[in-house]
């Protein structure tokens, strides 16, 4: 009988100073399959001790009972701070309750020495029958592996039970991986292509070389009805580069896990920047730069994701030639290059591909019908690729075939495709310089190939979408004469980041000069081209200016010059932001981007009477009147001297609301509502204005542990104020609680009220965030604009996002003796962009005003 007694600090000891030593050994060697190995063999030595003090005192025993390794201790590949599975599998349920305490006492004792331990219990039985409906238990058993106990009973669950199942079932195994794995990849927006990726659960990670070997496992053994001989699960080069992989992988996951000593797998900057300096990964070669280190993390990436996304479809494949015929003939496309075959393109004569034309109407093909490369097709035309290298067609030929994908309804598809087989750089060298380039650009959540083909994909999407935003854009899209020209003008828009991030619109156009006279474009189609490469970012910068105001306009129209670039302009500017990540294109940014372009195709056709452009003031007064004749004089009274923002951004039934509010300012002088939308909550304050009372509503907000994410400030010509904030909850208080809601418009109102301590609030809030700030990476930049408004001193303030930031700003702002206009608040990623137009003493600020604010600002922003 094993003993009884609790493991003692032997093994604790044991466990520490061995982990102490494997950390140490990788810090110098950078190993991760060896430390991967060596720990494995730690835990499983702990294991059999632990198993023989408190299970059974022979390694084989007891009978009926056995310890199975599962996920990353089955195949020897346990993380520094990753779970470890085990399986308690008995024969019968008889022994479940007889080894119950003792099975306890060796969980525990693994336990006590800070293992994350995953255990499950199960008997043979619960295998099968196999429930398809919950096929996970049996994905599991792919990685199985012996530990401890009866080894009959372990070696009937894997030569005959795993085989039996996998064989019988495999359609349903693969199912629910494609089905989890599709899922996985939704949350990285199906790319591996992200500037901080997840080097564990993103596309091409660690878990999608886990799903590689999973599915060629249960291809051999659906095939041989057993278990297959390593060498022979995938072919060699496929097993080459899966090797290599999991050898990065295996070092890279190792590094992050030691440096945020936890489970924490994302490649922030700063550990890319530790990476690349320690060579992690990268084994002998010379010191690299980060977006080196990261091309070979990409490179690693991808092709796990290909081999995976090919694994994957081919499984079903695996069926009759009836069958293949059949979905030939359901797809409805076959001649004499190619057949497809359950939406995968086959090519018929690959000897022919020697051709370029035969190349060209492969990717015609998909951008005509959205159909993909088999893995076949696949290593067909990379197996072409090198001499149509030493050949490569004339530009002006390849422009003519880019310009006929271009306007296909799968363009984006055609052109992913491309890309992934090296094919688009190529014929475009200079998109070379972009392929899986991770710049330093905090607002941008993909690489600059990835963000490039996800603008075109934008655009492309357009005609399909469902949505209200997206049919006016696809209305204009239809308008153009030329749309290849915007997609090309995408294409190039960020080349320049591959020489610089000062400047890379100039480096851009640089670039795009010698690319447009090679592929021998008319002289006006490149002047467009370079004019949307040149600008592209302009449109979304007057975003951050009043749009209503009528200098904005025509300050931007005289830029844009025509309807045909202001409509490409557009949708140019559309697609760019939503491609930066996709919380970006918010529906008030759309609509923003939307009243801009209106009102700036109306400055340039000189047709503002015209219904399709009306003005909207008179129809918006008029409408207003209609539905409150009563109000009469109140209502002129209120909307005098409003500025024109406040008619254009706001809808007839919320005006009415902000004077009904107005009206009761008699009974209680400050009146509060507070709704909660699909993005947000909006809190609205009228309330006769007051100094420091856009700062003060900005810092309750703050106290009360509020993410502020837009704000209005307007007032009219008597003095009443309509503010507006909308902001997160940060700590769900007010979605857990509805009775809150009641108490937080109260705390507001006692601020405003001076019935509350503000100060004492925001020092207490800050005082207990001060360690969750996040380290500043975005250089503060103030500039101010006398020019863009007639009556109000714009300053735009970039820095840093972090809570508080707006009270911050705010106080500054109204310590200077500055009056807020119109306060415009945008975040990108972890930037803030925050926009104020102000005044002072009734008019713009000075010059020497304007250098006192700017001192002030930046020495709040730096905390000094």
């Amino acid at each position: 009988m094993p003993t009884q007694s609790p493991p003692g600090s032997e093994l604790r000891e044991l466990y520490d100073t061995e982990s102490s030593r494997l950390q140490q050994q990788f810090s110098v060697t950078k190993d991760g399959l060896s430390f991967l190995l060596q720990r494995s063999a730690l835990v499983e030595s702990i294991a059999s001790r632990l198993w023989e003090q408190f299970v059974s005192s022979e390694k084989a025993g007891p009978s009926g009972l056995v310890l199975v390794a599962l996920g990353d201790l089955g195949s020897r590949s346990p993380f520094p701070y990753s779970e470890v599975d085990l399986l308690f599998l008995h024969a019968a349920a008889d022994t479940v309750e007889k080894f119950k305490d003792s099975t306890n006492r060796f969980s525990q004792g693994l336990r006590d020495l800070r293992l994350k331990l995953n255990t499950t219990m199960r008997t043979f039985s619960e295998f099968n029958p196999f429930d398809p409906d919950n096929p996970e238990p049996v994905l599991s058993l792919l990685d199985s592996r012996y530990l401890a106990g009866d080894p009959k009973l372990f070696a009937n669950l894997r030569n005959q039970l795993i085989p039996e199942i996998v064989a019988r079932e495999s359609q349903v195994l693969v199912g629910r991986l494609a089905e989890i794995t599709r899922a996985r990849h939704r949350k990285f927006g199906n790319t591996v292509l992200h500037q901080e990726p997840n080097v564990k659960d993103g596309p091409g990670g660690y878990r999608d070389y886990t799903l590689a070997c999973w599915l060629a496992l249960i291809s051999a053994m659906e095939k041989r009805h057993g278990w297959p001989e390593p060498d022979t699960i995938v072919s060699p080069p496929v097993r080459k580069a899966l090797d290599s992989a999991l050898q990065f992988f295996a070092s890279v996951r190792c590094f992050l896990h030691f440096r945020h000593r936890g489970d924490d797998n994302i490649l922030t900057w700063d550990a890319q920047d530790d990476a690349a300096s320690q060579r992690v990964g990268a084994g002998s070669a010379d010191r690299t730069s980060s977006a080196e280190w990261m091309r070979i993390y990409f490179a690693h990436a991808r092709a796990v994701h290909r081999i995976s996304g090919h694994l994957l479809e081919e499984m079903p494949a695996a069926q009759s030639l009836f069958y293949r015929q059949l979905e030939t003939w359901r797809t409805g496309f076959s001649d004499a290059d190619f057949s497809v075959v359950d939406g995968l393109i086959f090519l018929q004569r690959p000897e022919d591909l020697a051709d370029p034309g035969l190349f060209f109407r492969t990717f015609r093909l998909i951008a005509q019908r959205g159909f993909k490369l088999s893995p076949a097709a696949e290593h067909q035309l990379e197996q072409a690729l090198p001499p149509l290298a030493d050949h490569p067609p004339k530009g002006s030929d390849f422009w003519r075939f880019l310009q006929e994908i271009l306007g296909d309804l799968h363009a984006g598809d055609a052109l992913r495709a491309m890309h992934s087989l090296h094919l688009l750089a190529m014929f475009l060298p200079e998109l070379q310089g972009i392929d899986a380039l991770a710049v330093r650009d905090f607002s941008h959540r993909f690489t600059v190939d990835e963000h490039t083909l996800q603008a075109v994909e934008n655009v492309q999407a357009l005609r399909q979408s469902k949505s209200k935003w997206d049919e006016r854009y696809a209305e204009i899209l239809d308008e153009l004469e030329q749309p290849e020209l915007l997609y090309l003008a995408i294409l190039l828009h960020d080349t320049g980041k591959a020489v610089t991030l000062e400047d890379h619109v100039q480096a851009s156009l640089v670039i795009a000069k010698g690319c447009l006279e090679r592929l021998e474009l008319p002289a006006p189609d490149r002047e467009t081209v370079l004019f949307l490469i040149e600008h592209h970012l302009d449109m979304g910068a007057n975003l951050r200016r009043d749009i209503f105001d009528p200098r904005t306009v025509a300050q931007f129209a005289d830029t844009v010059g025509a309807p045909d670039r202001l409509k490409m302009l557009c949708l140019f500017t559309y697609a760019d932001i939503k491609a930066v990540s996709p919380e970006a294109l918010t529906s008030w940014k759309a609509e923003d981007l939307w009243q801009l372009y209106i009102g700036t195709a109306n400055y340039l056709d000189r047709s503002v009477d015209e219904r399709v452009h009306a003005d909207a003031h008179d129809e918006v007064l008029n409408h207003l009147r209609s539905l409150a004749p009563a109000a009469g004089k109140k209502l002129q009274t209120f909307l005098e001297g409003l500025p024109r923002r406040y008619l254009r951004t706001h809808p007839v039934d919320e005006i009415l609301r902000h004077l009904e509010m107005a009206n009761r300012l008699g009974q209680d002088p400050v009146q509060l509502a507070l709704k909660r939308s699909r993005h947000w909550y909006e809190l609205t304050l009228v309330t006769p204005d007051r100094p420091f009372l856009f700062v003060t509503v900005a810092g309750v907000l703050a106290a009360c542990g509020m993410n502020i994410v837009k704000a209005g400030a307007f007032s009219n010509q008597g003095g009443t104020v309509v503010d507006t904030f909308c902001f997160t909850d940060r700590f769900r208080t007010l979605e857990m609680n509805l009775p809150e809601w009641e108490r937080f418009k109260g705390t507001v109102h006692a601020v405003l009220s001076g019935k509350q301590d503000l100060d004492r609030m925001v020092r207490e809030r800050l005082r207990s965030e001060k360690d969750r700030f996040t380290k500043g990476v975005v250089a503060t930049q103030i500039q101010f604009d006398d020019g863009c408004s007639a009556h109000s001193t714009l300053v735009e303030v970039i820095t840093q996002d972090q809570p508080g930031l707006l009270y911050r700003i705010s106080s500054v702002l109204s310590h200077q003796n500055c009056n807020i206009d119109i306060a415009l608040i945008d975040t990108e990623g972890q930037t803030a962009i925050d926009v104020f137009y102000l005044t002072s003493s009734g008019g713009k600020l000075t010059p020497e005003h304007q250098e006192r604010l700017r001192q002030s600002l930046l020495k709040e922003l730096s905390g000094k």
